[in-house]
């Protein structure tokens, strides 16, 4: 019957009923998809985000411990002002970042793989499959377990006080904990192998130089004794003195010898003694002269011999004063290697979370409602924008 009364009716008529017709139809499906954009954008993401928080996300515990890595500094006053102050101990800034970055490298990870299993903790079947690591069983590779691990623990460093706090999540209390303290011996065994490394450097250092001035003097004196052997001299100053002295009195003894010979000559020069006199004048004569060749004669004279051993003796004398020098050097380096000991003080002790604080679930839930009525007001005006550019 309506076709008939359209096909009766005037063409604009019908035209009209058919823009008409059209435009419900259009609002028809405008409606329609508005109502699966809706779904999709909004009803869905919400319904998912109700069961996984709700349901299926599994408890996360959470334990913290702090600590602080200080240095043993000792007091560079003397006497009554460094027995007041003492020994102290002061925060070691540098030594905090390096426990920082050691506790989130892969070092670290290794290591507490081995010792305590952590892929098995975090791969087991009891955690839900968003938050379970290597859910497919396809990539259990160690980058892929750091980088997973990596999102599991916080280490955080207060600038201020120099206290830094270790986080670790896990789905289980004993895990929490567990790798906690793991983390946190890791720390202090290695400030004690940098301790030790550092006391080794500097104490080896020293003592090389210990070494190498105690081969000095023992060749230098060596050297000394062997030219005292070679040279039959012990000390050419101290003999040439007493020779020195030798020699003054061969003097002596010749000019007194000179004036009984002169006193014989003018009252008695047939006297028997003369000849004596003569033959003794003769012989202290070659005694001295023998002395003075001795002295400064020659080429075995000690004069000659006191050049070379004034050289060997400031040689053993100069390597004796290093031998000290490097023997106080190295007794500093002892006391510096013990004044830079470095401690892991512990603030906290890791604790065991008697419940779990993560995740959030009704502020997980309220997040994803508010971020998808955020992306529908957002879309529900593009197509605001489009329906009217449309129309």
């Amino acid at each position: 019957m309506s076709m008939q009364v359209l096909q009766g009716a005037p063409v604009a008529v019908v035209a009209r009923a058919r823009s008409i017709k059209e435009g419900e139809d259009l609002a028809i499906r405008q409606g329609n998809l508005i109502k699966s954009a809706f779904f999709l954008i909004v009803v869905s993401p919400t319904l998912i985000a109700i069961i996984y928080f709700g349901i299926l996300a599994s408890d996360i515990y959470v334990s913290e411990s702090s600590f602080v890595v200080r240095s043993q500094e000792k007091s560079s006053q003397a006497g009554l002002g460094a027995l007041l102050q003492g020994t102290g101990l002061t925060r070691s800034a540098d030594s905090v970042y390096v426990v920082h970055d050691f506790i989130q490298s892969r070092d670290a990870l290794a290591q507490l793989e081995i010792r305590e299993n952590v892929s098995r903790m975090f791969g087991a079947r009891s955690i839900d499959f968003v938050s379970r690591f290597d859910p497919f069983g396809i990539d259990n590779s160690f980058e892929s377990l750091y980088k997973y691990f990596d999102r599991r623990v916080n280490v955080d460093v207060d600038s201020t006080s120099g206290i830094t706090t270790l986080t670790v999540n896990a789905f289980s209390a004993r895990d929490a904990h567990t790798i906690n303290a793991s983390l946190l011996a890791m720390a202090e065994h290695l400030i004690n192998e940098m301790n030790a490394r550092m006391q080794s450097d500097l104490i080896a250092s020293a003592q090389r130089e210990v070494d190498v001035a105690k081969d000095a003097a023992e060749v230098a004196e060596s050297n000394l004794t062997g030219f005292r052997t070679s040279q039959q001299v012990f000390d050419p100053e101290r003999q040439s003195s007493l020779q020195l002295q030798q020699l003054s009195k061969l003097q002596e003894d010749i000019v007194e010898t000179r004036v009984q010979i002169a006193q014989l000559n003018s009252f008695a020069s047939a006297n028997p003694q003369m000849s004596a006199l003569k033959t003794r004048l003769a012989s202290l004569r070659q005694q001295a002269d023998e002395q003075m060749s001795q002295i400064a004669g020659g080429k075995v004279s000690l004069t000659r011999k006191a050049g070379e051993y004034s050289r060997l003796k400031l040689e053993q004398i100069f390597a004796e004063k290093q031998l000290a020098s490097a023997m106080a050097t190295f007794e500093s380096a002892r006391n510096e290697a013990l004044r830079k000991q470095m401690y892991v003080e512990i603030v906290a002790n890791p604790n065991t979370p008697d419940v779990p604080i993560r995740p959030r679930r009704l502020r997980a839930i309220l997040i994803t409602i508010i971020a998808c009525m955020t992306v529908w007001g957002i879309a529900s005006l593009l197509m605001a924008g489009i329906r009217e550019h449309h129309d």
